[in-house]
């Protein structure tokens, strides 16, 4: 920088404005830091590639599984999860099925007419009610643990469908006595339905794919992503078993199992379909549970990781994993000083601003964007059509800031909450319809916030258009379409009537 160019800085920012850029600029490295950890996933994904993984020993025989099916207030999906379970393909004699459901209402009378019906045609099959709900998702699978027979724990959430050869292909990756969890891939059955439900999809894929896959193959910690996997029971008692002191027991369990030794198995292609939100609320819910978890679970055992003799590159990839949900109240910081910031730039010089925020946010957004696309490309040969949706990815993304914000800060403030799982309605095609369902789900203020920053961006747009910041206008519109939309979306499934209006095709590409 030239001692013109300094002297003028020096002349027009005041100490204020010196703090304010400081932020600024604070969050938007930090937020690039884990921009480019993106990066290193998919290097370490694509460099072991070719290494996947193959079952090593062998199991002198089929051994004995417990399938849990956790339920809870489920009666749109119970019928035809029972179903599908007990069409695995796999000896009657070494399986049993649990069914523990800690429902309030019609649920019960659903799943236990399941079970028996199953039960009379010779399945091992039982149902298993709680009144207390202690300990939610994992009090339920604690509690199965008690009676189950099983050597080898799967679990089943309510809206996923295994394929029939399911445990026929996972099971003999335990022929390693090393293994302690096998988790599948999850598949979508109604990603088509909506906007939404395509950039779920996608997400998840690249979770699972990407992530998943990059950590596995290259020796880092991955989780158990709480369905779709089964444990080696000797695992699960000896990490201390379901512990329901967060609200992602599955996470927290896998990295005290890993810290002890056992290892764990990703199978890419091995596809367990299930239903994915298709109200944003419900899509809401999850994510402020699982980012509320997320955190818990990092102030839980993160020490635990930094202390335990494991190399460094395993406590380096738990830490950006275990942190990563911190982004979004820093997404939320970086939402609130972006018109400022850039008022303050403008005034120094079109080309100041150039040089130092433009660099600084596609490290932030490119990184994603190749992320997702480097997914995608992996498992779609129709990878390129689907790029379209890669801006609307990033923008609900953001648009997620408010909410998860507060899940953050609610596992920090030790704020203890419910279980809310997420309500399924057995959507599986574009003709089915929830509208008049139960388990809708109802949010009252945060909407209007994200409105609220939905129209501070509109503002921001029309400053840049009429002061010509044309190269800020394509960051802008992520955050002013990410807020609007998430809050928009989230009222009129709220208060709409019209189906039509509420599945969102007009904006899903079709």
């Amino acid at each position: 920088m030239t001692d013109c160019v300094r002297s003028r800085i020096s002349g027009l920012m005041t100490p204020a404005d010196t703090l304010l850029l400081a932020s600024y600029f604070f969050v938007l490295i930090i937020l690039a830091v884990y921009g480019w950890h993106r990066y290193l996933l998919v290097y370490l994904y694509m460099k072991h590639r070719d290494n996947e993984p193959k079952p090593t020993g062998s199991l002198d025989e089929l051994p004995t599984v417990t399938i849990q099916l956790p339920i809870y207030n489920e009666m749109y999906v119970v019928d035809r999860l029972i179903d599908t379970v007990c069409r695995l393909d796999y000896p009657r004699d070494r399986l049993e099925i649990q069914v523990l459901d800690d429902s309030t209402d019609e649920t019960r009378e659903i799943a236990e007419l399941a079970v028996r019906r199953h039960a009379a045609q010779g399945f091992d099959i039982k149902y298993l009610h709680r009144t207390d709900r202690r300990g939610f998702k994992a009090g339920a699978l604690e509690a199965g643990l008690e009676t189950a027979r099983g050597e080898y724990i799967g679990i089943f959430d309510a809206d996923f469908l295994p394929t029939p050869d399911f445990l026929m292909r996972l099971m003999p990756h335990f022929g390693d006595r090393q293994v302690g969890m096998v988790q599948a891939r999850w598949g979508h059955i109604n990603q088509d339905y909506s906007l939404l439900t395509k950039i779920q999809a996608i997400l998840l894929d690249g979770h699972f794919v990407l992530e998943h896959g990059g950590r596995h193959r290259s020796g880092r910690f991955f989780n158990f992503n709480g369905t779709a996997g089964v444990w080696r029971r000797a695992a699960i008692d000896s990490a201390g078993g379901w512990q329901h002191d967060t609200l992602t027991e599955d996470l927290d369990l896998s990295y005290r199992a890993q810290l002890l030794g056992w290892r764990f198995v990703f199978l890419s292609d091995l596809i367990a379909p299930a239903e994915v939100p298709v109200e944003m609320n419900a899509f809401k819910s999850q994510q402020h549970r699982w980012a509320k978890g997320s955190i818990q679970t990092c102030r839980k055992l993160l020490p635990r990781i930094l202390r335990a003799p494991v190399p460094l590159k395993v406590k380096a990839e738990a830490f950006m994993h275990l942190t990563a949900n911190f982004n979004y109240p820093l997404m939320m910081i970086l939402s609130l000083l972006m018109f400022p910031a850039m008022v303050i730039r403008y005034n120094m010089g079109w080309s100041e601003m150039l040089l130092i925020d433009f660099p600084l946010f596609l490290a932030a957004t490119l990184s994603v964007t190749n992320f997702y696309m480097v997914c995608q490309r992996e498992i779609h040969t129709d990878w390129i059509a689907r790029l379209k949706y890669l801006p609307f990815l990033l923008s609900i993304g953001i648009g997620l800031s408010v909410n998860n914000t507060r899940a953050v800060f609610e596992a920090l403030l030790n704020k203890q909450s419910d279980f809310n799982r997420t309500p399924k309605y057995g959507i599986e095609s574009d003709g089915d319809d929830w509208m008049g369902r139960k388990y809708r789900q109802q949010v009252a203020v945060q909407p209007l916030i994200e409105l609220a920053l939905g129209l501070y961006f509109t503002g921001t747009v029309f400053y840049a258009l009429a002061n010509q910041i044309y190269g800020t206008l394509p960051f802008l519109l992520l955050f002013q379409i990410g807020f609007l939309y998430t809050g928009l979306l989230s009222i009129m499934q709220q208060f709409a009537s019209d189906p039509i209006a509420l599945k969102t095709q007009v904006a899903s590409g079709k």
